[in-house]
């Protein structure tokens, strides 16, 4: 397993972090948890993608040692935002996966797409606890991530609420009384919408997460069901079992967030209110608990909680990330840069939504899946992906 063992001792307080992505949804969760306990946190470094004005204030709220933006043109802003106050700006890719590299104890990984693969990559070969809630990148280099974890010395703390849900009750210790783990899926905006007539839903509709506060990539991969493909995916590299071992189960109130099946007939389910604050506090403390400002679940005020199996028809996402799973090789990674450049499509109003399978089921189909032995290799499928999809886009490109 590529998850942390319990073995693994982390500096109690103050736990120097770095939060790489701090401006997306997950860094936003993250640094809200931690100016509540300054007293408990050093903050290293920030990195954002071009979101200078929240950068800084974030840097700034949190006396951040480096603040770091990727797009290098902001890098005037960001200095003159940060202008007197003694905190490090730096600019560009190569400074973001720099940041990585800080002297800090904790590494969020929420940088979104195969954008983090290189940062959180640099996180791990020096030995750092990542936090990852970045799971494209483990979609896209799973075998030579996990080898990094290992020649490393790294750990892996899942953020992912159904990654973290198991992480919570899973007996690491004892593989061998593990039946199966099953992830719950909210089945997000369109779960009981006839599949003719989500051709018409707009962006804004997709990204309505009826549960979960996200970012509308993630939103939109919720909305088609490819988030939970690729948590699939995810699971066999943190959790080590075979895909037949790994189920997706459709719970709409999104209380239960995962549950571990035993051989003894026992299922321990992790539950709570959907806030992505109670993963994030579980990684920030880990191997303690700290207090967070979540809604305590009232099972009697939610009353009841159903389940049902997913639709491969209306959903064919999560039929796709299973079929790349199985095809192993470059075939996670193709179907990950197909899905990046189908959603941004999608968002910007130049495909429908039940495009995006589409489009990610022709690229698979159009690039044959080769081993991948350097994240070189990577990389290149990662290219040559975004430029089959870009081409099948431009075909079905509404004026």
């Amino acid at each position: 397993m590529a998850v942390a063992s319990p073995s693994r001792v982390l500096k109690t307080a103050p736990r120097r972090l770095t939060i790489l992505g701090s401006t997306g949804s997950v860094g936003c969760n993250t640094l809200d948890l931690v100016s509540r306990n300054l007293e408990l946190f050093e903050v290293e470094a920030l990195t954002a993608n071009g979101q200078v004005e929240r950068l800084a204030q974030q840097a700034k709220q949190v006396r951040a040692r480096l603040a770091v933006v990727a797009d290098e043109s902001r890098y005037r802003d960001l200095k003159e935002a940060l202008s007197g106050t003694g905190i490090e700006a730096a600019a560009g890719q190569a400074a973001v996966t720099a940041a990585a590299t800080c002297p800090s104890d904790w590494v969020m990984a929420a940088i979104v797409g195969a954008a983090g693969l290189a940062p959180t990559m640099a996180a791990i070969r020096r030995g750092a606890v990542v936090a990852l809630a970045n799971k494209e990148t483990l979609v896209c280099a799973g075998p030579l991530m996990t080898a990094e974890v290992v020649r490393g010395k790294a750990t892996l703390l899942p953020v992912d609420s159904e990654h973290n849900a198991i992480f919570q009750v899973l007996d690491a210790e004892r593989p061998a009384g593990v039946d199966r783990i099953v992830l719950t899926a909210s089945g997000g905006p369109f779960r009981t919408l006839p599949r003719e007539a989500m051709a018409d839903v707009t962006p804004a509709q997709a990204v309505a997460h009826p549960n979960w506060d996200m970012g509308a990539k993630i939103s939109v991969d919720s909305a088609t069901m490819m988030n939970k493909g690729l948590e699939v995916i995810e699971a066999q590299h943190l959790f080590g079992l075979p895909s037949e071992r790994i189920e997706v189960l459709v719970h709409p109130q999104s209380v239960i967030h995962s549950m571990v099946a035993y051989v003894d007939g026992s299922v321990l389910a992790q539950m709570g209110q959907p806030d992505m604050r109670t993963p994030i506090a579980y990684t920030l403390a880990w191997p303690e608990r700290m207090a967070a400002p979540v809604e305590r679940l009232d099972l009697a005020a939610v009353g009841q909680l159903t389940f049902e199996a997913p639709d491969p028809v209306r959903f064919p996402a999560l039929r796709l990330a299973r079929q790349a799973l199985q095809a192993g090789g470059g075939a996670p990674t193709i179907l990950n840069a197909a899905n990046e450049v189908a959603v941004r499509a999608f968002l910007e109003g130049r495909i429908g939504f039940l495009d995006i399978a589409g489009v990610v089921e022709d690229t698979l189909s159009g690039l044959p899946s080769a081993p991948l032995l350097s994240l070189e290799d990577v990389w290149n499928v990662d290219r040559e992906a975004r430029a089959i999809a870009s081409g099948l886009i431009s075909r079905i490109s509404r004026p």
